[in-house]
């Protein structure tokens, strides 16, 4: 048997750049057995992942990608299923009219475990950025690492 992870951090990196953040949320996730072993050994992407409302209002993750358990039989999972994700009425009802009305999208920003061993996802409510606006990011970056560096190199 292999070691598992205490701490499981799976971040997506990307959506920090590709969206400006405006409201996050945490939300469990519905998954088999199969599924949440997997995520324990921090196989599973969120990468090119998003989030949409089913026709029942019903909140779903659309392309994580959870690796096969290794040393799953015939019961293991689909690594690209749809999972349904947990929150309160009101958050959902929120989230729907948001979506729905102003044009906005869900994006998962992390997995993470909780105390109790439940698998968390952690997603945010989120507008598109323009190329400018992406451009301005790169550069901000930039600016930063450089000022750093000048710090660094002034306290010597």
């Amino acid at each position: 048997m292999c070691a598992v992870q205490k701490k499981i951090n799976i971040q997506n990196k990307r959506a920090r750049f590709e969206y400006e953040l405006l409201d996050q949320y945490t939300a469990g996730i519905v998954l088999t057995g199969t599924e949440i072993k997997s995520i324990r050994l921090s196989k599973a992407s969120i990468a090119e992942s998003f989030c949409e409302f089913n026709d029942r209002g019903e909140l779903f993750v659309v392309n994580m990608h959870i690796e096969e358990y290794a040393w799953g039989t015939h019961y293991n999972h689909r690594p690209k299923a749809e999972r349904k994700l947990l929150l309160n009425k009101r958050e959902l009802r929120k989230l729907e009219k948001e979506v729905k009305n102003v044009g906005l999208t869900i994006v998962p920003l992390r997995i993470f475990l909780s105390d109790k061993g439940h698998a968390k996802l952690v997603i945010a409510l989120a507008k598109g950025k323009k190329l400018y606006d992406k451009r301005e990011t790169i550069k901000d970056r930039d600016n930063k690492r450089n000022l750093d560096r000048v710090k660094k190199d002034f306290r010597k």
